[in-house]
């Protein structure tokens, strides 16, 4: 007796082979990375001896970290990037979506111009402008017409490095935030923004009153992801800093890098990793629970 496939189970198991493939990058590329890093995270590998080289040493890489001063040095600077780096850029892209959709003209040229520099190559972006911040660049000849003789050195100044890279990861990133802002103001009622104007209220007022609360989902939704990319910030101190001068620059990204693929310390830097990823859990979780207080839906 041929047993009989069911249409029902036909269906099912074409729809399984579309996301088959999907399942199986996950799996193979994230899930057992993550497991495989969470298991040597607790060893000492040094993975140029080989796999099989390594020792089980508990929890002393999680607890030898905060007792290391470059650890707590690339926490301490990515904390500060990324409280500098979220509320700016957020408030930046909401400033100007509103203005380029009531006052510009030009509204879609002006929205790709501030959009480019988000899909432009970061290492073209990056060397832009280590070449902007040169004795030679713009700012520096800015500082020198501002009376300021000894102009700071940007880059290779210890107070001034990553202020330097905050600017360009703002002025890169707004555009993005400003192309998702653009779009919730497309959905606002204009209705509430005509009865607004007849009860004689000012643009400023309109602003806080109406246009923020409207569009505090997509605040919430930037907040989200911009402090997840803000702390993961690798390539622009790679290619303009490498961490320096001194640890003024150095974030954890850079020094997990750094511990992995120069110092050769796979465990150490795996157990770093993990840090990293319980600081975003726990901060993307307090910021899942607050949306009810926030978010006005």
């Amino acid at each position: 007796m041929k047993w009989k496939m069911s249409k029902q189970l036909k269906t099912d198991l074409v729809g399984y082979s579309f996301i088959l493939p999907n399942i199986l990058g996950v799996l193979l590329f994230t899930l057992f990375p993550m497991i495989f890093s969470l298991i040597i995270s607790f060893t000492d590998w040094d993975y140029t001896q080989g796999f099989g080289n390594w020792n089980f040493v508990g929890l002393q890489n999680f607890i030898e970290m905060w007792s290391d001063e470059w650890f707590t040095s690339s926490l301490i600077n990515t904390l500060i990037f990324a409280v500098t780096v979220v509320p700016l850029t957020v408030f930046l892209a909401l400033v100007l979506a509103v203005i380029i959709d009531k006052y510009c003209f030009a509204k879609l040229p002006m929205r790709l111009a501030f959009f480019m520099p988000y899909i432009s190559n970061v290492v073209a972006v990056a060397i832009v402008w280590v070449m902007m911040y040169s004795p030679w660049g713009p700012f520096t000849q800015l500082v020198r017409t501002l009376g300021v003789e000894n102009p700071p050195q940007w880059l290779g100044d210890p107070k001034w490095a990553l202020a330097a890279i905050v600017l360009m990861t703002i002025w890169s990133g707004v555009g993005y935030a400003n192309m998702i802002y653009t779009s919730a103001i497309q959905g606002l009622p204009k209705d509430v923004y005509e009865a607004a104007d007849i009860d004689g209220a000012s643009e400023i007022a309109k602003f806080f009153k109406l246009t923020v609360p409207f569009l505090s989902p997509t605040t919430f939704f930037l907040i989200i992801t911009t402090f997840v990319t803000s702390f993961q910030v690798f390539a622009p101190i790679q290619i303009m800093t490498r961490g320096g001068p001194g640890t003024s620059t150095n974030v954890l990204v850079y020094y997990i890098y750094t511990s992995a693929f120069t110092f050769y310390k796979m465990g150490y830097a795996s157990a770093m990793a993990w840090i990293l990823f319980v600081i975003l859990f726990v901060i993307t979780i307090i910021q899942w629970r607050g949306q009810k207080k926030w978010v006005s839906y």
